[in-house]
């Protein structure tokens, strides 16, 4: 396998065109649904970043955070409810919409709201829930693993192909280093890269400190804008940034949430870095 950027597969999903020879794509949006006002707050102000950036976002929101340190933290309004307001935000934004699914159960009234479906790290190597995301022929974001090696993700992205859905995401969110703290390799990128899918950088999640202060964990932000320049340097497809109007008084990842104020001035950032790396790459393949 060449560990060199080539061409990959061209994903679409609605109107935006994701591959690595596409303009940067965003991911973004709050860790999880609080509820319908906040949600659409958020949404709007993207929105309009995104209309004033001229840059293709997709919204991210989880209806359930099933994988939460401790049996008491907050998980979300629930599949039901948080799929209704996620149903808002894409009528009133126009934005289209991505969620986490955690069992074969939730694929199916996902699939009949989303745009796409997303993988957590955790569950990445759920074989039946990969071919159930995959039969649904929706675009499917699978976050790594902390605990794998980026070429592991082959294999991952074979279940999912085996169902005749190539509509592959590949998102790095940094890997386990000792107890309580993530390193990105950014070599992944490249690897991952090599294997013929779109990757996508997840900043928020990679300066996450799992499980620091036992019942959560914790996060050092202030690192999320270097990570990012330097992922797209690399000439990734995509980043993903979890962001909130008050990342503290978020109930779930707060430490690692990008303030939501912050965003434009580092997405315009990123912007001139991939369009400076896409267009001398394009120039080489001349």
């Amino acid at each position: 396998m060449s560990y060199d950027y080539k061409i990959m597969k061209e994903i679409v999903l609605g109107k935006i065109k994701i591959g690595s020879h596409r303009p940067l794509v965003i991911i973004a949006g709050p860790c999880v649904i609080e509820d319908l006002e906040l949600t659409l707050e958020i949404a709007t102000e993207l929105k309009r970043i995104s209309t004033r950036l001229r840059l293709p976002l997709i919204f991210k929101s989880s209806y359930d955070k099933a994988n939460r340190s401790s049996l008491t933290a907050y998980r979300g309004v629930g599949l039901k409810k948080g799929l209704e307001i996620l149903v808002r935000v894409r009528e009133k934004t126009g934005l289209p919409v991505i969620s986490d699914i955690h069992c074969r159960e939730e694929v199916k009234p996902a699939a009949r709201v989303l745009d796409a479906l997303q993988i957590p790290a955790f569950l990445c190597r759920q074989t039946d829930l990969l071919l159930e995301a995959g039969k649904t022929g929706l675009p499917v974001n699978v976050k790594k693993g902390q605990f794998l090696a980026p070429e592991d993700m082959k294999e991952v992205a074979r279940k999912i192909a085996s169902t005749g859905n190539e509509k592959i995401l590949l998102t790095e969110r940094g890997t386990f280093f000792g107890y309580h703290n993530l390193v990105v390799d950014f070599r992944s990128l490249i690897i991952m890269g090599g294997l013929g899918y779109p990757v996508f950088f997840d900043a928020t999640h990679s300066v996450q400190t799992p499980g620091e202060h036992g019942n959560r964990s914790g996060g050092h932000r202030e690192f999320i804008p270097g990570l990012a320049r330097a992922a797209a340097a690399l000439g990734v497809a995509g980043l993903y940034l979890e962001v909130h109007p008050e990342p503290d008084k978020s109930p779930c990842d707060g430490p690692n949430i990008f303030p939501l104020r912050k965003l434009p001035k580092l997405l315009s950032e990123v912007m001139a870095i991939d369009r400076l790396v896409k267009t001398n790459l394009k120039r080489m393949k001349q």
